[in-house]
């Protein structure tokens, strides 16, 4: 962004999504007292602050992008006050709290699957980030192994369609490899030939 001056094709809602999704995940640690879930999404929490501020900087549609993120801020003003002053019960709230964030971090996980299928449809991972692919491996492999230590479900479930996920876009990238690809054409070829 900073070099071509503009947001190109680069969309906004996963920076806001994820941005969400650090405080949501800060607010449970933060109940839960726990201080490795508190550390790692806040300082996530500020980057992707720092990535919308600098979208914003670029983005020719101001409007439109601070529309939605006075909307997603508003429902996430509105989440935060039904969990901290509307549930009295603390372990109920660490309970809604947890499936809140898991529900929202399944979704954030598969949401790419219509790229995956668009992959498919044009054989090619163009549309696909090989470096994304393998972060989120990692990081949904480490927040799984980290949710098993502490027996806690609400990290442990939802990191487990991102492991599978990024196993999924990694055949992709094996199978529509340009290796692949360059096979794909002589066989075509070979086919309309005869």
């Amino acid at each position: 962004m900073r070099m071509t001056r503009s947001v190109d094709s680069v969309q906004f809602l996963p920076f806001l999504t994820t941005d969400v999704n650090n405080l949501s995940w800060l607010s449970y640690g933060a109940l839960k007292g726990n201080g490795t879930l508190i550390v790692v999404n806040a300082v996530g929490a500020v980057l992707q602050t720092l990535y919308i501020l600098v979208y914003l900087h670029y983005c020719h549609r101001k409007r439109a992008v601070l529309l939605q993120t006075a909307i997603l801020l508003g429902v996430l003003v509105l989440g935060f006050g039904y969990f901290w002053l509307l549930v009295p019960d603390l372990e109920t709230r660490l309970q809604q709290l947890g499936l809140f964030c898991s529900v929202f971090t399944i979704s954030m996980y598969l949401s790419p699957l219509a790229d995956l299928a668009k992959v498919i449809q044009s054989k090619s991972t163009q549309r696909l980030s090989f470096s994304l692919t393998i972060a989120t491996l990692l990081s949904s492999a480490s927040w799984t192994l980290y949710g098993f230590r502490l027996n806690d479900p609400y990290i442990v479930v939802p990191n487990l369609p991102g492991i599978l996920t990024s196993f999924i876009r990694l055949w992709l990238f094996w199978k529509y490899s340009p290796r692949a690809r360059q096979e794909l054409s002589v066989s075509t070829s070979l086919r309309e030939f005869t």
